[in-house]
């Protein structure tokens, strides 16, 4: 019988992970809340406002592929709490913003490159080091975080109310650097091996090392897949390119578009602000509830997974097309929750397909690359929504894209299924 002593150090590493993604993205996600509030503060159209989180895009998927090799090489307790400094001094610079280029400088480039740093890439590295058995569940918390900082635009609301938007920005900035400069500085940890244990809690000085690998690999490979994943070989495999599209059509575009424009489209129709904040907050709640269900995947499958919940997110675009006005509450309120918990499911259970399939010592790198398909499409899609509307006064052309990406993207996941490959070891 081994012996455990404590909690293992995992959870903790998961907690400060979780607690980081919240805050991180609270300040991207929280766009949607001052979009409204810039536009009619500085009278600019939507098309290029909204350029101001596309240009956060394109920074952020130019750094990622970097974030989680710089992780690798000096260790998350440095580039982490440097990221979030960058991000919340960018984020309250955004209080004295005057014109449109203030805020591309601000917002999106320094936002962008803090957050980068310190978001989804390098803690999918660190968390994919921790958690083999259980990644579908880790995943699903950590996806937890970042559907957590949907929720935070109810407190972006409030602040922008109470105290103005640029007041909002400097309160946001401030309080980002307090809590995840020192949490990640003093508690975060890159490997179970630094802590002398191995994945999922297992002393290291348990096992002989022959069986490390054993404890690793959970499933004999095709032949063709028992390699050591480096970027290159990866990149070589039409898995890594349909996965890259599935990163460009669901998180880039299909989720891009609801963060960045869905309380402008429910003040459109008549919803008071705080109303649209709440609609918007029940998204995100709905979205941490499908992040924690993503751990279905660890027994059913990645693929019998996302699909329905693909399919779940498309029936939800679906009712947006009869939302006209005002008089039907229930049905916002049921897109918020249905495409919440869709969109929650989906994207931890990709992220943990991502691990199954590539993980080693070049994952860092594998997933940033993977996740510039997501900057790409989230740079692309909030100023093409703003672009259409601007134009044609409808967002009705925006959601049969987001009804196409979707559909796009249940056909990539199917053809990258389960019986083709599988977990591959890192035998390096």
């Amino acid at each position: 019988m081994e012996k455990r002593e404590g909690i293992f150090y995992g959870w903790i590493v998961l907690t400060i992970a979780f607690i980081t993604l919240v805050l991180g993205y609270a300040i991207r996600n929280t766009f949607s809340v001052f979009y409204p509030t810039i536009v009619k503060e500085f009278g600019w159209e939507r098309g290029n406002t909204a350029l101001m989180f596309s240009i956060t895009f394109i920074v952020y998927g130019a750094v990622s592929p970097l974030a989680g090799s710089l992780v690798d090489r000096f260790g998350p307790r440095l580039i982490l709490p440097i990221g979030a400094f960058i991000m919340g001094v960018g984020i309250a610079l955004c209080s004295i913003a005057s014109t449109q280029w203030h805020f591309y400088l601000f917002y999106g480039v320094m936002v962008a490159v803090g957050l980068s740093l310190v978001g989804w890439t390098p803690l999918s590295v660190i968390i994919s080091n921790w958690f083999i058995k259980k990644r579908g569940l880790a995943f699903g918390i950590l996806a937890a975080g970042f559907g957590g900082s949907l929720v935070f635009a109810l407190v972006a609301q409030f602040l922008i109310s109470a105290f103005g938007w640029q007041t909002a920005y400097v309160i946001i900035g401030i309080s980002s650097i307090a809590i995840i400069v020192p949490l990640c500085s003093l508690l975060m940890c890159h490997s179970p091996q630094d802590k002398g244990l191995l994945p999922n809690g297992t002393p290291l000085s348990s096992q002989e090392p022959q069986d490390l690998n054993a404890h690793e690999i959970s499933n004999e490979l095709e032949g063709k897949w028992a390699t050591t994943w480096t970027l290159y070989r990866a990149m070589k495999t039409s898995h890594f390119w349909f996965l890259f599209l599935i990163s460009f059509f669901l998180l880039g575009f299909a989720e891009t578009i609801v963060i960045a424009h869905q309380v402008f489209f429910f003040r459109d129709v008549g919803y008071t602000p705080m109303l649209a904040a709440n609609i918007y907050s029940v998204f995100g709640i709905a979205f941490v509830l499908g992040n924690l269900c993503s751990f279905i995947s660890d027994r059913l499958g990645r693929e019998k997974v996302f699909i329905p919940s693909c399919l779940l997110s498309a029936l939800a675009v679906s009712i947006l097309f009869l939302i006209k006005d005002t008089s039907h509450p229930w049905m916002a309120f049921l897109f918020a929750v249905l495409f919440g918990l869709g969109l929650g499911i989906a994207g931890p259970v990709f992220f943990a397909k991502i691990a199954d399939l590539f993980q080693g010592r070049y994952f860092g790198s594998i997933l940033g690359t993977i996740v510039l398909g997501f900057s790409l499409g989230g740079a692309l899609a909030p100023w093409l929504a703003g672009f259409i509307h601007d134009r044609t006064g409808s967002y009705f052309p925006t959601f049969l894209l987001l009804l196409g990406s979707l559909l796009i993207s249940i056909l990539l996941m199917w053809l990258v299924s389960a019986h083709k490959i599988r977990p591959v070891p890192d035998q390096s």
